[in-house]
C-alpha cells in the first residue's frame, strides 16, 4: 500500500469506525448506581449533598433551605488510551488486524466510567463521604426530632464478601459520575512528519478524557461484609427503609436493587427471585429487588 493522505485518512475512518461499534456494543452498568452530572469545571462542589428538601405548610415567611452545609468537592481526572500502529504494517497492506483492537479501544472507553464507579463502591467502607463518615458507616450523624446529633449505620460490618442494597430510584443515586470530557473522540497522529512516525515508524491513535467519581447520599445504600441471606438481606431493607433525614422526617427510600459480584449470584437469586424457600415455603422476598451482577466487584 502506497503511504499518502488518502490511504491514511482512509484508514483513520476505518478505525474509527471500528471504535465507534466497539462503544456501541458494549453495556455500560454504571447508570444503575450513578448519576451522571455534566461538569464545566476543573472541580465541582457538592455542599447541598447534606439536604433532603421537604415541602412544609406555608405558614408565614417561607423557610429557604440553605445549600452550604458540606464541604464535599470532586476535582476531575485526566485519564488515556493509546494504540500504535507500526507503519511497515500500512506498507504490506495488513490493517484488518488492527481492527478488533480498535473495537476493543471502544468497549474500553465505554466500560471505563464502570471501572472508576465500582472501585469506589467496593472502597466505600474505608472512603469518606460527604459528612466525612465512611460511606458505609455505623456514626453517620444526623439531627434527632430534638435536633440532637444521633449515629446512624448504612453497614452491619462482617469480614466476608462485599454485597449492597440500595435505592436507585432517585434523580440522585447513591454514586455521582462527574464527566467533564467524555472517552468518545479518537485521535489520529499519522502525518509522515510527525516525531512518533518519523522516528519510531508509528502511527498514533489515542482517546483521552476527564472525569470524577464520587458518593452522593449515603442514606440510600447500604453495604454489609456478612453472609448473604435473608435474615441479613431483611435487615438491610429495613436499615435503607427506616433513614430518616434530619429532624425526624421519614425519607421514604424503598431499596430495589441489590449489587453484587459474581461469586454472591447464587444467594442472591435465591433470596429475590426464587418463589418457594425451606422445602416448599412462600419466600416473602421474592421479587422484592432486581439483582444487579457486577464482574467488576469480583
Amino acid at each position: 500500500m502506497e503511504i499518502n493522505h488518502s490511504t491514511l485518512r482512509s484508514a483513520g475512518v476505518g478505525f474509527n469506525a471500528a471504535f465507534q461499534r466497539g462503544m456501541s456494543s458494549s453495556t455500560s452498568l454504571k447508570d444503575k448506581v450513578a448519576t451522571t452530572i455534566k461538569s464545566t469545571t476543573k472541580t465541582n462542589e457538592y455542599g447541598w449533598l447534606g439536604k433532603f428538601p421537604r415541602f412544609r405548610e406555608w405558614i408565614g415567611d417561607r423557610v429557604i433551605n440553605a445549600l452550604a452545609k458540606h464541604g464535599y468537592s470532586l476535582t476531575n481526572r485526566s485519564f488515556e488510551n493509546t494504540l500504535g500502529v507500526d507503519r511497515d504494517d500500512f506498507e504490506d497492506d495488513n490493517l484488518g488486524i488492527y481492527a478488533p483492537l480498535f473495537a476493543d479501544l471502544g468497549m474500553a472507553a465505554e466500560s471505563f466510567p464502570d471501572e472508576l464507579i465500582f472501585a469506589l463502591l467496593a472502597l466505600g467502607f474505608i472512603t469518606p463521604c460527604y459528612d466525612g463518615q465512611n460511606f458505609f458507616d455505623t456514626d453517620h450523624p444526623v439531627l434527632d426530632a430534638d435536633g440532637q446529633v444521633i449515629s446512624v449505620a448504612n453497614t452491619d460490618g462482617g469480614n466476608g464478601t462485599a454485597w449492597f442494597l440500595m435505592d436507585a430510584s432517585r434523580p440522585l443515586k447513591p454514586l455521582i459520575y462527574q464527566e467533564r470530557k467524555p472517552f468518545t473522540n479518537l485521535v489520529r497522529k499519522d502525518k509522515e512528519d510527525d516525531d512518533n512516525v518519523f522516528f519510531r515508524k508509528e502511527f498514533i491513535y489515542g482517546v483521552d478524557g476527564r472525569c470524577q467519581v464520587g458518593f452522593g447520599f449515603w442514606q440510600m445504600a447500604w453495604g454489609s461484609k456478612q453472609t448473604l441471606n435473608a435474615e441479613n438481606y431483611e435487615k438491610a431493607r429495613v436499615g435503607i427503609s427506616s433513614q430518616k433525614g434530619d429532624y425526624g422526617r421519614p425519607l421514604n427510600l424503598n431499596p430495589r436493587l441489590l449489587v453484587v459480584p459474581p461469586a454472591l449470584e447464587g444467594a442472591a437469586n435465591e433470596i429475590v427471585k426464587s418463589n418457594l424457600v425451606n422445602g416448599g415455603e412462600t419466600n416473602k422476598w421474592a421479587g422484592t429487588a432486581e439483582v444487579l451482577v457486577v464482574p467488576l466487584l469480583a
